[in-house]
């Protein structure tokens, strides 16, 4: 089975007073990122992991984080990691 890529992207909302706590434990997750927060609590993260119960588990991790009120998913995809990393024609 060849190996696989998961990527997903989610809107977290936070309580404002637990955000940077919230946001500190999601970018210490392994293949987590934080690209933006708010001060009224918004997160953008990305996740990857390598098969789909390792994003449902990211997932569920952030959603069960302290002072997480939604982790809303954005956009998720899943390949093989022969197919994401072919180049792509101009």
């Amino acid at each position: 089975m060849a190996e696989e890529l998961h990527i997903a992207s989610l809107v977290v909302h936070a309580a404002p007073a637990r955000a940077q706590r919230a946001e500190a434990a999601i970018s210490a997750m392994p293949g987590a990122c934080v690209h933006a927060a708010t001060a009224n609590g918004k997160l953008v993260v990305t996740l990857e992991a390598s098969t789909a119960e390792g994003m449902t588990a990211q997932v569920a991790a952030i959603q069960h984080l302290d002072g997480v009120l939604s982790a809303a998913l954005v956009y998720q995809c899943a390949d093989s990691l022969d197919v994401m990393n072919e180049e792509m024609p101009a």
